[in-house]
């Protein structure tokens, strides 16, 4: 009988060590996953490993030197008939003619530009006067002109620019024939105002041969344009 109460001694106190291990491992379990949750906390407040949130930034879009532009100008021409040296007919004129040009262009970007012009020459007669003291009169021209224009900005609000193109000059005289070629121009600009900017250039219309009377002589057409463009 004490044989039995040892044993039943013996297995309650291996019951209660049981016990009392799986309490201590238990407590390790949830001091550990305490540790871990802490770590975890301290990496992702200290930055650690894990990336952190980045703030979405809005771009804004990029404004272009591009668009249609109109423009207005006075223009003061100069015509020039002369003869050639080998010729002896004193026929030449030599006439200041004063004008309105109407342009329209597209600009590309902010080096490269196509400019169509139309120079309304004077309606009313000119007075010339030729190498023999004889007067004549020519009415003033018309000028269709197309051109691709370069330019270049050399400072804020400031470009400088060239005009290469064809230009088809109509004298309203049924002495001279309508004549066209090559056309070239230098010039510069400068916006004084929002979208608005005053130019100035010369331009070399027309310079070729026509004939007068049955006699070719050289004919040029110069002029320098003061205006204002408007940009949309």
């Amino acid at each position: 009988m004490k044989c039995i109460n040892n044993i039943a001694v013996s297995i309650e106190n291996i019951c209660y060590a049981t016990q009392n291990k799986i309490k201590e491992n238990r407590m390790k379990q949830i001091v550990l996953s305490a540790v871990a949750v802490l770590a975890m906390s301290s990496l992702a407040i200290g930055g650690g490993d894990i990336a952190p949130v980045e703030e979405f930034v809005a771009v804004e879009p990029v404004a272009t030197d591009t668009g249609v532009y109109l423009g207005l100008a006075y223009s003061y021409l100069n015509e020039e008939y002369t003869r050639k040296p080998q010729q002896l007919d004193p026929r030449n004129f030599d006439s200041d003619v004063n004008a309105v040009m109407f342009l329209a262009g597209y600009k590309l970007n902010e080096y490269v530009a196509v400019e169509g012009r139309y120079t309304l020459g004077s309606g009313d007669d000119l007075d010339v006067v030729n190498a023999s003291g004889q007067p004549y009169s020519l009415a003033g021209p018309d000028v269709w002109a197309m051109y691709v224009k370069p330019m270049y900005p050399v400072a804020d609000m400031f470009d400088v620019y060239a005009l290469l193109g064809y230009a088809y000059a109509d004298q309203n005289s049924k002495k001279l024939n309508s004549v066209d070629g090559f056309s070239w121009g230098l010039g510069a600009s400068y916006e004084f105002m929002e979208n608005i900017e005053a130019f100035v250039d010369y331009t070399s219309l027309v310079d070729t041969d026509v004939s007068f009377s049955g006699v070719t002589k050289d004919y040029t057409i110069d002029a320098w344009n003061f205006g204002v463009n408007y940009k949309f």
